[in-house]
């Protein structure tokens, strides 16, 4: 009866582990290079990330269809900030288009309770698009100024002997 939902919910849950696999990707980079807020940034996306993939593979199973775990797309090994962020933004905004036009065909197929998962996704997936998009702006209108400073804090809070930031 709720094949299709089924189907929907295993692409979305397929989106949302190459999210993680990435942004966790983009987070070790970042840490390593010394850009603390941006990998804490890609670190808290990563984590809600993963809510996500357990809320879509709890609705599947509620369904009696079977979680799969595959990835929508390989990592990408993208280590330039401003490239991570242009590639996050364009994730984020495309699992947003998906999940409002797979919410309505949720609720064409009389199954209301993935259609308000779908939306409610898409309000986490619209956000995370506009902290992404503020850092671009930020790297775009500063330049290599606004990185510099995160990696200066990170300088200064090794010097005063303070615990790394997790």
């Amino acid at each position: 009866m709720h094949e299709k939902s089924i189907e929907l919910l295993n692409k979305a849950l397929a989106d949302e582990l190459s999210a993680v696999h990435q942004y966790m990707f983009f987070h070790f980079h970042l840490d390593d290079q010394g850009y603390d807020l941006l990998a804490q940034l890609f670190k808290r996306t990563a984590i809600e990330e993963m809510g996500h993939v357990e809320a879509l593979a709890e609705r599947i199973l509620f369904l009696k269809g079977v979680v799969k775990m595959d990835l929508a797309e390989e990592t990408e090994q993208i280590i330039e900030v401003s490239q991570m962020l242009e590639k996050a933004r364009a994730m984020e905004e495309g699992s947003a288009r998906d999940y409002n036009i797979w919410a309505n065909e949720c609720a064409a197929n009389a199954d209301s309770i993935s259609k308000k998962l779908f939306e409610a996704l898409v309000a986490d997936e619209e956000r995370h698009f506009d902290q992404y998009d503020v850092e671009l702006e930020n790297i775009n209108k500063y330049g290599d100024r606004y990185l510099a400073l995160q990696s200066i804090e990170r300088s200064k809070s090794q010097a005063s002997g303070a615990p790394a930031v997790d």
